[in-house]
C-alpha cells in the first residue's frame, strides 16, 4: 500500500508527502505534531485500540482534525458475522470491535465531532480536537 500512494503521489507530482511503515500504538512523532490525521480502514484492524487513539490524539495538534472511517459492530448482522468469524481469523480485523455508540464515547472528551455517520457497518467521521 505505501508503495501504491509513493508511485500515486511521484506521479501527481506532490513531494510534501512522507509515507512510513510504523506502529499505531507507538508512533515515532512528537506531541501536537500533526494538523490532520487521516485513518482509512484502520481502527477496526489495531490491537490495541486504546493505545491507537491515545496516540492519534497525543501527536494531533489542538485544533487539528481526524478524520476517520472504519467497520463497526452492530449495524450489520451479515458484516457482524464475516468481521468475526471471517476476517478476524484470516488476521484482517482484531476484536474487539466498537459499536458508533462506543466511538462516540471515545472521541467526546477531546474532540468536537463535525461529522459523524454510518453507512451500512461503516463509520465516517470528522473530529477536531479541543
Amino acid at each position: 500500500m505505501l508503495e501504491q500512494a509513493e508511485y500515486r503521489f511521484r506521479g501527481a507530482g506532490i513531494t510534501n508527502i512522507k509515507t512510513m511503515q510504523g506502529d499505531v500504538g507507538a508512533l515515532p512523532f512528537e506531541e501536537n505534531t500533526f494538523d490532520n490525521v487521516l485513518c482509512m480502514n484502520g481502527l477496526h484492524v489495531f490491537p490495541n485500540k486504546d493505545k491507537a487513539y491515545s496516540e492519534i490524539l497525543r501527536t494531533l495538534k489542538s485544533g487539528g482534525e481526524l478524520l476517520a472511517c472504519f467497520y463497526i459492530a452492530g449495524e450489520q448482522r451479515v458484516a457482524d458475522w464475516l468481521a468475526k468469524t471471517i476476517m478476524t481469523r484470516m488476521g484482517w480485523f482484531t476484536p474487539p470491535f466498537d459499536t458508533a455508540n462506543d466511538v462516540r464515547k471515545r472521541l467526546e472528551p477531546y474532540y468536537e465531532i463535525l461529522d459523524f455517520h454510518v453507512e451500512g457497518a461503516m463509520l465516517y467521521f470528522r473530529a477536531k480536537k479541543r
